[in-house]
């Protein structure tokens, strides 16, 4: 989205102009929509608006018509945030530690004290020394996911939101235990009273009031409950309205569930259902992405072709068919249709000279065997490309191709030194300037750049394997920095161990470090004083 696009919320219209070209992330929220959260360029984070319950962090419950510093969490690289109707904020760091302030009425800042959290303070209980990768809020409670796949909720229970034995609230985080403990956690979502889990086998578990329906109509669960309907379907995400769940597999088919007076599922009807159903609109075609509010009953998706559809409660009209508009993203539809105008999660400011009609015509002809005029081979699956395209962008293609004579000019090229999804990543980032791949294959993304001599991309890879250490990952980065000469991304996963030099010793990665990697390390840190009692 464009800077100019923040015109759509009120809220940003009394800044100036110079403050608003150095915004990089923000998230409207609260019932009015009065309420922002602000991350500039340079790392600061603002809180803007009414300030109901302290939500905006900045150390009062007092107003502001200027954005306000929250000192806590400038410079600590936020990631997202994550809002809740109490209202309640979270927000996640990119070294994956979780902050919360606002209202605290049943334990949803994950601490004991029932008073407001007037500034953002760690939530540490059971998540000391855990990488925190998604965050989520709910009317009243809160859920994090680490990177271990392990799901942690505390707050209000009165509906099983958080996954315990017993309804009631839960003043700290505990993890949540799931049927079978094969399941590792990949995403979650939650509902003002209910939170939902996409497992990596694509299963989908929901408890508290998870089919939506409230009052005399709910039903509850207290530990998570694999929804059988969705079972042999390979969901992708899954996200929570105000009192239904709309769930997107991976093929781009839309499922809903919940309550339906608004029209909000998308089935062209009003009434109620438990478990999901197809939303079948032709004209959608294949869905990308979708998006719901807390606070209205109303649902956007966007299809293959970049439309915006819109259904449910739209500035008070019912809508209960899909319904194009001429918006260009999600957001601007919530912006535009759902009272209050709140973001359903933070928003990236892009510069409007970063993406133009050529750049998405550019963007859109990556592997579209339509229109290209190269086929590469990577581990017996196919990508489609432009010779044109790959001789501009990238030196090593331009010298293969001018070896190429006219009369030989190939059609089909096979690589076999990287891996498909490394190779389809860095010709997508020819396209794109995207970088689309698994944190677990940054290292050879970084030596597929090293041998196309790609510098830019290798500062991308390395820049984005310190953004992303893990307790999983760091030692072997660390060794991988070693072994590579990476000077800066040895010293940022140094850094990160003896923040969590604990738990680091106690993995087995610890001792299979070779014994001068191992002693260099052991005294570096001892010189920092990491083993000081």
């Amino acid at each position: 989205m464009f800077r100019s696009d923040l015109k759509n919320w009120q809220i940003f219209n009394t800044l100036e102009r110079t403050f608003i070209s150095q915004i990089h992330m923000a998230i409207v929220y609260g019932d009015l929509a009065n309420e922002a959260l602000i991350v500039t360029k340079s790392g600061m984070v603002y809180g803007l608006g009414r300030n109901v319950s302290g939500c905006l962090g900045i150390g009062n419950t007092g107003s502001t018509l200027y954005p306000k510093p929250i000192n806590e969490l400038c410079g600590k690289c936020i990631k997202t945030f994550a809002c809740g109707k109490s209202p309640h904020c979270l927000a996640l760091t990119e070294e994956g530690e979780v902050y919360s302030w606002g209202s605290n009425s049943n334990y949803q800042l994950g601490n004991a004290n029932v008073n407001e959290g007037l500034i953002p303070t760690p939530v540490e209980f059971n998540l000391h020394n855990k990488v925190v990768i998604q965050i989520a809020c709910g009317y009243r409670h809160s859920l994090a996911l680490t990177d271990d796949g392990k799901v942690y909720a505390w707050g209000d229970n009165n509906f099983g939101q958080v996954g315990s034995d017993i309804m009631t609230n839960q003043n700290a985080p505990l993890e949540v235990i799931f049927p079978s403990c094969k399941e590792k956690v990949t995403s979650i979502s939650c509902g003002p009273y209910s939170s939902m889990a996409i497992t990596d086998d694509n299963e989908v578990y929901g408890w508290g009031c998870h089919n939506g329906l409230l009052k005399t109509e709910y039903t509850s669960n207290l530990k998570p409950t694999k929804i059988h309907k969705l079972v042999g379907i390979a969901i992708g995400k899954v996200v929570c309205g105000y009192s239904y769940t709309l769930a997107l597999s991976k093929e781009g088919v839309l499922y809903a569930w919940g309550e339906n007076k608004f029209g909000q599922l998308g089935l062209g009807h009003k009434e109620n259902t438990l478990s999901p159903v197809k939303v079948v609109f032709p004209e959608m075609g294949k869905i990308l992405d979708m998006a719901a509010s807390h606070y209205e009953h109303i649902s956007v998706a966007i299809n293959g072709c970049r439309k915006i559809f819109i259904w449910g409660r739209c500035l008070g009209q019912i809508v209960t068919f899909p319904t194009v508009t001429h918006l260009e993203c999600l957001h601007d539809a919530l912006a535009c249709y759902a009272p209050p105008r709140i973001m359903h999660e933070s928003l990236i400011v892009y510069n409007e000279e970063e993406s133009t009609n050529l750049v998405d015509s550019i963007r859109e002809a990556f592997n579209d065997a339509n229109t290209s005029d190269l086929v590469v081979e990577v581990q017996g699956e196919l990508i489609y490309v432009h010779k044109a395209i790959l001789k501009i962008r990238c030196r090593y293609f331009e010298t293969m191709f001018e070896r190429v004579s006219a009369e030989d000019d190939q059609s089909v090229i096979r690589e076999n030194h990287f891996s498909f999804e490394v190779y389809k990543a860095f010709l997508k980032y020819l396209y794109t300037d995207e970088i689309d791949v698994s944190s677990i294959n940054f290292l050879e993304l970084l030596n597929l750049a090293t041998a196309y001599s790609e510098d830019h991309l290798k500062k991308r890879c390395v820049k984005m394997m310190k953004n992303n250490i893990t307790l999983n990952n760091v030692l072997f980065l660390y060794n991988a920095a070693i072994e590579n000469n990476m000077k800066e991304l040895e010293e940022s996963c140094f850094k990160f161990t003896l923040r969590h030099v604990t738990a680091v010793v106690r993995t087995p990665e610890f001792l299979e470090l070779n014994k001068n990697t191992l002693i260099a390390f052991i005294t570096k840190a001892a010189q920092d004083g990491a083993f000081k009692t």
